[in-house]
């Protein structure tokens, strides 16, 4: 136990997956990649795995660390969101309960693997009981808007993502609302490089499909079609479900994944400050210590009585 164990869900974009593993493969114990066993989206549309691809996987696993997971993930009662809640449980109970259930989506790059598992060994103590002190480790994404000819743009401030728990009570997708533990581990996040056809089926599919407001939606397309290196510092508000939540755009003049690496290391404004840090874990413990809350339930109770 106490290993590190890494998810991938497997779906429509099933090629980024050649990306997304290779950063994790030498300092994860084992891999799980979890795919509908009828190749359906959580919307129910179907989709297609060309052999290649497994060919690819299997060439690539040198270690054979990878275990292939595949089950039934589309089930029409449930909400694509309720959909995905559950594929990515059953996932963690299949990588083991009492490891780091580290999940990364196919369009999640690590930027630096080994730094996070060398985070997370701090808080190992937790695995020793996972269920009577759940805890979330949090990361940051850098969301790459969209692929230029030579170069990205990228949404230019990063956000919260949720990438491990020792105990998988998932409430929204990888959310399971319990103690965070915020820390300076960056990914790129393909989100939105891909063509407007990828585009068009992923926000069909995914599981935030439902929340997509029409007149956002139509909206969002006209300002990425536009999007350039030399129009993006114009370009305001691009979030698809609540436009302000993205403000701006910022532009890295390459593709190589290495050189914007290096990027990430030596921009202090694309990665959390050890002040943000600190403050959100200090309001994190106290929200979560064990004596507020008894005091909060007993304060609610003497109301409510």
């Amino acid at each position: 136990m106490k290993k590190i164990h890494v998810g991938f869900l497997m779906s429509y974009d099933y090629e980024k997956l050649k990306t997304s593993i290779p950063p994790v493969y030498n300092d994860a114990d084992a891999i799980f990649i979890a795919i509908d066993k009828n190749n359906k989206t959580w919307s129910g549309e179907s989709f297609m795995v060309d052999e290649k691809f497994y060919t690819w996987l299997e060439e690539f696993d040198t270690e054979k660390k990878i275990t292939l997971y595949k089950d039934n993930f589309c089930i029409p009662k449930l909400s694509a969101m309720q959909s995905e809640t559950r594929e990515r449980y059953l996932l963690s109970k299949k990588m083991g309960i009492g490891n780091w259930l580290i999940q990364v989506d196919a369009d999640e790059v690590f930027v630096d693997f080994k730094k996070f598992v060398n985070t997370l060994r701090n808080y190992d103590s937790y695995l020793d009981n996972p269920k009577e002190k759940p805890i979330q480790i949090s990361g940051f994404l850098i969301n790459i808007y969209k692929h230029l000819e030579d170069g990205l743009l990228y949404v230019n401030q990063p956000t919260k993502v949720f990438l491990a728990t020792n105990y998988p009570n998932y409430k929204v997708a990888r959310k399971t609302k319990e103690q965070i533990i915020y820390t300076n581990n960056i990914l790129l996040h393909e989100c939105l490089s891909r063509t407007e056809e990828e585009l068009q089926f992923k926000f069909k599919n995914w599981g935030h499909a439902e929340e997509l407001d029409k007149n956002l939606h139509n909206e969002f397309f006209d300002k990425w079609r536009k999007a350039n290196k030399d129009n993006y510092k114009q370009i305001k508000n691009v979030f698809y479900l609540e436009p302000h939540k993205w403000k701006e755009l910022g532009y890295f003049n390459t593709k190589s994944l290495h050189k914007i690496k290096d990027i990430i290391r030596n921009d202090a404004h694309l990665q959390p400050s050890k002040f943000f840090l600190l403050k959100k874990n200090f309001g994190q413990w106290f929200k979560f210590l064990n004596p507020f809350k008894k005091n909060q339930r007993n304060f609610e109770a003497y109301f409510n009585d």
